[in-house]
């Protein structure tokens, strides 16, 4: 899995946001191009330590999903979503967007750091980890509109 935290994917990650439009047919789900931008930007700030949206850890959780939030295999369609990640209510897409890669910008001017600390739900992430969760969670959210 390519990790956000490597020059070449953060580039190519910020290539295919800049062909996402306003109307970009989706393949699946429900989000519009804003409201997946608005979406995405929830584990970003969790990574960046702005947020941790009063997740908590869960033995569960972290037994059933964690390895496949940052392993090689990609997501399937329609996941479920976290509740309070869920995008219902109409988003400005120019807005969004800037949003969105203002926070992957903060990312990248910070690629080199030594940690990024603990994930409120996750626990202890490495940055290669962290990376990878990002990355995948982007990819799948830009391949949904073909991307």
């Amino acid at each position: 899995m390519r990790s956000l935290l490597e020059k070449e994917a953060f580039d190519e990650i910020k290539d295919r946001i800049s062909m996402l439009e306003e109307h970009s047919a989706r393949q699946w789900g429900k989000m519009t191009p804003a409201q997946m931008a608005r979406h995405c930007q929830y584990p970003l700030r969790i990574m960046l330590g702005h947020e941790d949206y009063n997740l908590r850890p869960n033995w569960l959780v972290n037994a059933l999903f964690k390895k496949s939030m940052y392993n090689d295999k990609p997501w399937r369609k329609n996941l479920p979503t976290v509740k309070r990640f869920k995008q219902t209510e109409p988003a400005d897409f120019p807005t969004e967007i800037a949003k969105l890669n203002s926070l992957i910008d903060e990312i990248g001017e910070n690629r080199n750091k030594e940690s990024w600390g603990d994930h409120p739900a996750f626990g202890k992430l490495t940055n290669e980890q962290w990376g990878k969760m990002q990355y995948k969670h982007l990819d799948h959210h830009l391949r949904q509109f073909g991307l």
